[in-house]
């Protein structure tokens, strides 16, 4: 999906939540051994209810961090009447780990326990991002995004990230100035049009500082980790079983190489390589997305509903003529909404992160090929999380470019934007042209990025799962491949299909394969194929 710039500096790292929406649309827990499998086996059981954690779950941390491990949580009943088996609650853990005495935030949590008494543990889910709600995957869909199986032998626990939704979060715009900024579109290739997207990326700075203060500079991805650990206590296991799709995975290795001891069985679907830039992420997407569009329009032209005729480059050619029209003459949705290219091509792009939602942008495209851009727009308000009465139930859009402003140092000097911006093209001549001149977004961002690109290894953690598919378009397979053969001990999983992550919506063989490992600690021999 995509952040909130009238360029895409490059597209958001989220795996089930749009997935799940389109979907609808269309129709540890103790001491371990090695087992007979080689893997960790894990001991110890935690209640369906976590309750405070003990000396030996919170394990060796600093003194000034032990209020946050060792504190009470109160598990009560959940908002808006969901299923009795969830439990939530807030975790308060520190704004500034530098300083731990200083003022605290709160982590919005759910828990989705299981249907046995004695699970074998909690397992811990991120669904990408950055910015995607954990507590709203969990309460929404996690019937879809995991297995019986699994859910029969672990608690779920799902939360807001720092700075994300119901935790303390980011604040930026009123819904009102959210829905000019997706409006407004302007081309940075030209200087009227740089200097406009310099000045929005101002403006949104200065409201961002404003209006969240302090915690701006505190929503990286590794003080965000470290909250994970807080919530493996709070959880009750003495180690962190992880579920993390896309940005996920991201987070997921960041948590193993800072806590590698801790670390009991960790999934990473969707890798992302960590040590690519933004803007080697940004040509990787916009190869992906590519890729995924000739492959949804060799798939449309073997229906007879298809809008689209012809070969498939012919094909290809008429979705490019419909966007450079958009571009030049906005167009007008029934609800009276201007649609411009750049929510134009937000909406394009949401149905390719899953090939089951391939039939919605069919419909999209055929609307929008008769003049009315509706259907678009609305899958537009979907990324963006934009209900029909003109709230936003989230702050994902301002989320997104709050994490990575910290987690990525991005060039914003006009010759290299350019260049990089004439690769984009050419790596993807239907979009490329709207996932350059990203750098603007952080330009002025008020906290300088605290991360640097770079290679993790996690030595000395337990036997990870990385699943790769090879005709994902957000997060391309062979960054899986680099994320496996970095880490120190990992197991690449690879699913021969097309769309964004694999577990909750791939074959038996990835079903089976992440719940033989979660629940029984088998790790295949090799490097494992299913198609």
């Amino acid at each position: 999906m995509t952040p909130a710039s009238r360029r895409f500096p490059r597209l958001a790292l989220a795996a089930a939540s749009a997935v799940v929406l389109l979907t609808g649309i269309t129709a540890c827990t103790g001491d371990t051994e090695p087992d007979e499998t080689g893997a960790a086996s894990q001991s110890s059981s935690a209640s369906v209810t976590p309750t405070a954690a003990s000396a030996d779950v919170i394990g060796d941390v600093p003194e000034d961090l032990l209020p946050f491990y060792s504190q009470d949580v109160a598990w009560d009943e959940c908002e808006n009447g969901l299923r009795n088996s969830f439990r939530c609650a807030t975790v308060d853990v520190p704004l500034n780990y530098a300083d731990p005495d200083g003022e605290s935030i709160e982590l919005a949590v759910i828990l989705a326990e299981s249907d046995d008494k004695t699970p074998q543990g909690t397992i811990l889910l991120n669904p990408g991002g950055p910015g995607g709600s954990g507590y709203d995957i969990v309460s929404e869909s996690v019937d879809y995004v995991t297995t019986d199986r699994l859910r029969e032998n672990f608690n779920i626990l799902g939360f807001d990230p720092r700075g994300v939704g119901r935790s303390t979060p980011v604040e930026c715009l009123t819904d009102a100035e959210l829905d000019a900024l997706r409006e407004e579109y302007y081309d940075p290739a030209v200087p009227a049009g740089l200097e406009a997207a310099r000045e929005d990326a101002r403006e949104l700075a200065a409201k961002c500082k404003a209006k969240t203060g302090e915690l701006l500079g505190h929503v990286d991805t590794v003080s965000a980790a470290r909250d994970m650990d807080i919530l493996r206590a709070v959880a009750g296991d003495e180690q962190l079983n992880y579920l993390g799709f896309s940005y996920g995975t991201f987070l997921g290795a960041t948590y193993a190489e800072l806590f590698p001891e801790r670390v009991g069985r960790m999934v990473l679907d969707g890798g992302l390589d960590p040590s690519a830039s933004n803007e080697d992420i940004t040509l990787g997407q916009a190869e992906g997305f590519e890729n995924a569009i000739r492959a949804y329009v060799e798939d449309c032209l073997t229906s007879a509903d298809c809008p689209l005729s012809g070969s498939t480059d012919q094909a290809i050619d008429t979705i490019r003529d419909l966007i450079a029209s958009v571009e030049a003459s906005p167009m007008t949705a029934k609800d009276g909404r201007t649609v411009t290219v750049s929510t134009f091509v937000t909406g394009l792009i949401v149905p390719l992160y899953n090939s089951d939602n391939w039939p919605v942008l069919t419909q999209a495209l055929g609307d929008a090929l008769k003049g009315d851009p509706s259907t678009m727009l609305y899958l537009a308000d979907l990324n963006a999380d934009r209900q029909p009465d003109g709230t936003y139930g989230s702050n994902t859009t301002v989320a997104f470019s709050a994490i990575n402003c910290l987690d990525y140092p991005m060039t914003a000097d006009d010759e290299q934007m350019a260049l990089d911006a004439k690769k984009l093209e050419e790596a993807s001549p239907t979009i490329g042209k709207f996932l350059g001149y990203g750098g603007i977004t952080c330009e002025y961002w008020p906290y300088e990025p605290v991360n640097t690109p770079h290679e993790i290894k996690a030595e000395g953690a337990a036997e990870l799962l990385v699943i790769g598919t090879t005709g994902d378009p957000a997060t391309p397979y062979q960054w899986s491949v680099a994320l496996a053969e970095q880490l120190d001990s990992a197991t690449l999983v690879t699913w021969e299909g097309e769309g964004h992550t694999a577990y909750g919506r791939g074959d038996e063989c990835i079903a089976n394969t992440v719940d033989d490992y979660f629940i029984d600690g088998t790790v295949p021999s090799e490097d494992k194929v299913c198609s």
